[in-house]
């Protein structure tokens, strides 16, 4: 049996590590080799790609921390889940998301399908 909160757990930690070796490696366990991650902003495949466009959101709010939005739901090969995203300490978040992930036998992510339900203004 998959452990959904297990995989959520550990993607929130890929997003939220600044370290760009440390986040490799968090991608890389995580992430089949030709995974994929794909959102309103980016359709990429690959740890490397993964990884940058992680670093391109940590660039683009840096300081934000991205924590759950609430219970982690998964059958099958498929996890749902919520999260949010803004600075640490702070009570309302800035971004929040809904993503979808597919994982294959061993619990690690073949393709991530990302939304995003709020949005900072620009």
């Amino acid at each position: 049996m998959t452990d959904y909160t297990g995989v959520v757990e550990r993607y929130l930690a890929a997003w939220n590590e600044t370290d760009a070796d440390a986040r490799a490696k968090l991608v890389a366990d995580l992430w089949t080799e030709g995974g994929g991650y794909t959102d309103p902003l980016a359709a990429v495949t690959g740890h490397e790609a993964i990884s940058a466009v992680i670093g391109a959101a940590q660039g683009m709010f840096p300081g934000f921390v991205f924590t759950s939005g609430g219970p982690v739901d998964g059958h099958h090969n498929l996890v749902r889940f919520t999260w949010n995203a803004g600075p640490a300490g702070t009570g309302e978040p800035v971004v929040v998301g809904f993503d979808v992930a597919v994982l294959d036998e061993d619990g690690r992510i073949t393709q991530v399908h990302g939304f995003l339900d709020k949005v900072p203004a620009s």
